[in-house]
């Protein structure tokens, strides 16, 4: 396969390093911010070498579009997302979008739509830090669906987000929700945290129907996805606790492992 990423971040990286442990990637190429090239190409170069018998560093959607991918990995957020993936559906290439909460622009999400309808292409969403996306899409088909979605993570897991300005993080001693409103609400505010909430929203009631909490709590043992669905046909609740990825305390392990099956499902005879 050849593979096109659009970030080199904590999730990008990591996405290589489980890749390496396997069968390399015909190529991969790798669209960075200019200042970032030449600390990427260092690790391209060394402990992630195995990842691919050939790589190559770009900076722009042009130059990833000249290396011919045949799949593109989108996990450098939300701005990245509308400014490279539109050019990469028109091309006629799939996409897989991590920053699933960039969907919660309206405007953004309707050119991604037209831009994959333009090239014939696909834009796939991951199931990412949550599971039960295939029931809760099946279920989503049939209407009257209710869900709501709580997000648990630690203290420190929220700083940097506006949750800095409702709660002092350093001293949160016990559960403290600071956020209650609807999914596009919540990826609007908390974009690098709340991509399971639009996940679930877009898998199954819309934005405006599901119902989000999110919380900081100091005796989480990771970052833990609660969510509940009624429906006509089923009603079902899970509860997911993640370990949180060794780079960010912000994005899930999990998150990494569900982008690496959407990689192996396009290249084995099987998919599930």
């Amino acid at each position: 396969m050849r593979l096109g990423l659009i970030g080199f971040g904590n999730i990008g990286t990591a996405l290589l390093g489980l890749i390496a442990e396997g069968a390399p990637l015909d190529h991969l190429t790798v669209l960075v911010r200019p200042g970032a090239a030449d600390a990427a190409r260092s690790r391209l170069d060394g402990e992630l070498k195995g990842a691919a018998r050939s790589h190559a560093l770009v900076s722009d959607a042009a130059g990833l579009l000249a290396d011919r991918p045949d799949l593109v990995v989108e996990c450098a957020g939300h701005s990245a997302a509308e400014a490279h993936a539109p050019a990469v559906l028109r091309a006629g290439i799939d996409v897989v979008l991590v920053s699933t909460g960039a969907l919660a622009d309206p405007a953004l999400e309707a050119a991604l739509k037209a831009a994959a309808a333009e090239g014939g292409a696909r834009l796939i969403l991951p199931a990412g830090a949550v599971g039960a996306i295939d029931l809760l899409s099946a279920l989503g088909t049939g209407g009257g669906l209710e869900v709501r979605y709580r997000g648990i993570k630690p203290p420190a897991a929220w700083a940097g987000t506006p949750a800095a300005e409702i709660l002092d993080l350093a001293s949160v001693a016990e559960p403290a929700i600071f956020f209650t409103g609807n999914a596009r609400e919540a990826a609007t505010a908390y974009p690098k945290n709340a991509n399971v909430a639009a996940t679930l929203a877009l898998a199954g009631a819309g934005f405006e129907a599901t119902r989000v909490e999110l919380m900081a709590d100091p005796s989480a043992p990771g970052n833990v996805h609660e969510y509940s669905v009624v429906s006509p046909i089923a009603n079902y609740t899970i509860r997911i606790e993640n370990k949180p990825s060794s780079g960010n305390a912000k994005t899930s392990a999990t998150t990494i492992y569900s982008v690496l099956r959407e990689i192996r499902n396009r290249l084995g005879p099987v998919a599930i």
